[in-house]
């Protein structure tokens, strides 16, 4: 959807101004080509000689300086415009990266922005967890937590019987010591859906797809057809995004797709956007699906 909304709008050539947080993660590290894009043009070397070479010789002459830090979210677009293809070519004016810490920087950069026209993709790049020590060194177990003490940065134990989540990770590498056939499929939710240590053992046999639920459902039934046995873990709040896969691409061939829904029902703790207060009612509907619920 993001994607089909930045072709749109670079088609409509109207002033607007996309800002992309890279930060590298989503709740686990990013995962796929646009990522891998954009580490490219954050470490190639084009933008890093050019980038410490100018900073050397501009400290030295500040006349020029000035007139370059006006000008230097432009001249970014400019100069490295080869690793900005993408962007460009959906018909933005790429300008960055831009360190998202350095709030000076940044709030120049916006205030430049504004005067120029036509769809402009501003780059930040930033570190989850900055300014709070423990989530720097650990941004996968703080993307959300309960209370908890911020100055010792102590997390409470889990002292509750074992998830949902827990009993299918160890299910699902129980399953794949016996059978190599068994393919496990996660939309980014490597953690929440119990496949961190399925992931490890079985590296060959997981795919992450990053957050593109429909390409997930999609992406098991074709090893479903070429003879694997996939189980695409999902929250049932995401699989909605599927929906129409659901029925069009498993349902209607019939085909043996696993599909391990966790935080069904009312699960709390997670918010509103992640109850699954509908999978039992949209999914019963369609044909060729048989539903078990755990106890």
């Amino acid at each position: 959807m993001a994607f089909e909304a930045l072709n749109h709008a670079g088609a409509l050539h109207t002033d607007m101004l996309v800002i992309l947080n890279d930060n590298e993660m989503s709740i686990s590290e990013n995962v796929g080509a646009l990522n891998n894009h954009l580490a490219r043009i954050f470490s190639g070397s084009l933008y890093s000689t050019l980038r410490d070479g100018s900073k050397k010789i501009l400290d030295k002459v500040p006349p020029i300086k000035n007139f370059m830090k006006k000008t230097e979210e432009h001249m970014k677009g400019v100069m490295f415009s080869p690793e900005s293809t993408l962007f460009e070519e959906l018909g933005f004016n790429y300008i960055g990266p831009v360190d998202g810490h350095n709030i000076d920087e940044l709030v120049a950069t916006l205030t430049n922005m504004r005067n120029l026209k036509g769809p402009q993709f501003l780059h930040i790049k930033t570190k989850k967890g900055k300014g709070y020590a423990p989530a720097e060194k650990d941004p996968i177990g703080f993307h959300g937590v309960p209370k908890f003490d911020p100055i010792s940065g102590e997390l409470p134990k889990n002292n509750s019987k074992p998830t949902y989540s827990k009993i299918f990770g160890d299910w699902l590498c129980e399953m794949a010591e016996k059978d190599a056939k068994i393919i496990g499929i996660t939309p980014a939710m490597r953690e929440g859906s119990g496949m961190v240590e399925f992931s490890q053992r079985f590296p060959k046999q997981y795919f992450d797809v990053a957050i593109a639920e429909q390409h997930a459902v999609t992406f098991a039934t074709g090893l479903a057809i070429g003879g694997y046995k996939p189980v695409v873990a999902i929250y049932s709040t995401f699989l909605q995004r599927a929906y129409d896969q659901l029925i069009h691409d498993v349902a209607i061939q019939n085909l043996p797709v696993l599909f391990a829904i966790d935080r069904a029902g009312i699960v709390g703790a997670d918010g509103a956007t992640h109850q699954g207060a509908f999978d039992i009612s949209f999914m019963r509907c369609i044909p060729n699906y048989d539903h078990y619920d755990a106890e």
